[in-house]
């Protein structure tokens, strides 16, 4: 008789199971709320405003309704991830991806530099687009590219979302430039936009380095060991992007292949103007990837049945990811209705007033770690909780930097583990990474950023920042 596997917790389940939680933590924690005002034309709290208000538990029917709520709250994610699959189904199509993946894969096995430096180099890309303008949904195209090129370099899947999603995720909280997390905390904070950049850079190079070692060194072992992967069993059966025959013939890049790559690497340069200068999100990114679907399928020679037909597929497969989106959302709305988020900040936020002030800071980091698994927004946890943040920190002589530092390494490390934060929960599903598997992975990192976090917020109070 074989022995029984442990099977994988769905999904689906989890993020369901998560629901019902939260809805039980609705009956038991009292509703509260703070007082919103409008400070340079952002909505965000009074920090002296809680007040206990009638409770909403949330029930039965609260439960059923939340998918639905949670869909259409997070409906310009679900577009954006629906548009930029059809996209990049109508790129596969060409036969660019699978030429350019080859042309990388050949210079990775005729180059050791290549080999050396490959990781390190795209990780420290994504960090600098994490670090500079927030990237964070934009990472979702490039799990479509990055899992198939780490398959044919002889890492997993794991390995193909961790230089992407890992990488823009600590570029994200070790910012020195992101409008959504630095600029917005340090324009509630009342202290000039964009300041401190220094420690910033500082603290930026240091978890990029050390998300680079830790990614660097798991796929390493990965290279000599394949089954010792978690996903080793998935990437065999489930990934069928690659085209093995076609990349061991691989020559050159043709005319055809050039010209869509080179239109994709345009439209990546427009994509970081259009956030950088023109302050673009969601609607104008998706309508960017559509014209982009468009034209490559033109310049690759496909017919215009080719390209719709493959347009269509390649939304189609990435419905259980748009669903999942809607399902993490809901445990928000659960959560929002209920009136327990409120209560949650004020009370976390209390113990932040007993301590000398580098262990204050510190408390700071922990109470805006907590707080993300509810309000894995930047800037949504930017507007909750520097108002309560900043003037507390003058109590306890915690500089508005440092509370700002606190804000952003709490909003942004566990933006790469939580179940509630909808991009990690759908780039997970689009690359078929059960969260339980993934969760294991990343786990060790995550303390190792915790403890990173710590010690780098001890500097800026003996250094006056």
């Amino acid at each position: 008789m074989g022995k029984n596997k442990s099977k994988t917790p769905d999904t689906f389940l989890i993020i369901f199971g998560l629901i019902i939680i939260v809805a039980i933590l609705t009956w038991i924690i009292p509703a509260g709320e703070f007082d919103k005002t409008l400070v340079n034309g952002k909505e965000v709290i009074d920090g002296n405003s809680f007040h206990k208000v009638e409770s909403n538990p949330q029930g039965i029917f609260d439960v059923f309704t939340a998918p639905i709520k949670g869909i259409v709250k997070a409906s310009l994610i679900i577009g954006f991830v629906l548009i930029v699959g059809g996209a990049f189904s109508v790129f596969q199509k060409t036969g660019a991806i699978t030429a350019g993946i080859s042309a990388v894969v050949k210079a990775h096995e005729n180059h050791r530099t290549v080999r050396i430096f490959l990781i390190p180099i795209f990780m420290t890309l994504f960090s600098l687009g994490g670090a500079i303008f927030g990237m964070s949904e934009e990472v979702i195209p490039f799990i479509l590219i990055f899992i198939p090129m780490a398959l044919m370099l002889g890492y997993d899947s794991v390995t193909g979302v961790a230089i992407p999603f890992v990488g823009a995720g600590v570029g994200f909280a070790g910012a020195f430039l992101n409008p959504f997390t630095v600029g917005i905390a340090q324009g509630i904070a009342g202290i000039p936009v964009f300041s401190g950049m220094g420690y910033r850079i500082t603290v930026w190079f240091t978890v990029t380095a050390i998300a680079i070692f830790y990614v660097t060194k798991y796929a390493s072992k990965i290279k000599n060991n394949p089954k010792a992967s978690p996903t080793y069993e998935i990437d065999k059966h489930t990934h069928s992007l690659l085209d093995k025959e076609k990349i061991d013939s691989f020559e050159k890049l043709d005319t055809s292949h050039k010209l869509v790559l080179i239109t994709f690497l345009i439209g990546l340069v427009i994509l970081v103007i259009g956030v950088l200068e023109f302050g673009w999100y969601i609607e104008e990114i998706s309508a960017l990837f559509l014209g982009m679907g468009i034209t490559v399928g033109i310049l690759g020679k496909l017919k215009t049945k080719e390209i719709t037909g493959a347009f269509v597929n390649g939304a189609k497969d990435l419905v259980a990811t748009a669903l999942i989106i809607g399902l993490a959302r809901a445990i928000l709305v659960i959560a929002e209705d209920g009136k327990i988020i409120g209560t949650l900040l004020y009370y976390l936020s209390e113990p932040v007033k007993d301590f000398h002030p580098v262990i204050s800071s510190q408390v700071m980091f922990a109470v805006q770690t907590a707080i993300n698994f509810f309000v894995p927004s930047g800037s949504g946890q930017a507007a909750l909780t520097m108002p309560i943040m900043a003037p507390l920190s003058d109590l306890v002589g915690v500089s508005r930097q440092t509370a700002v530092l606190a804000f952003q390494l709490g909003d942004g490390f566990t933006n790469l583990i939580i179940p509630t934060s909808a991009v990690t929960m759908g780039i997970l599903t689009l690359a078929k990474i059960p969260w339980p598997v993934w969760a294991k992975w990343i786990l060790p990192l995550q303390i190792i950023l915790f403890i990173a976090g710590l010690l780098l917020l001890i500097p800026p109070f003996y250094l006056g920042w």
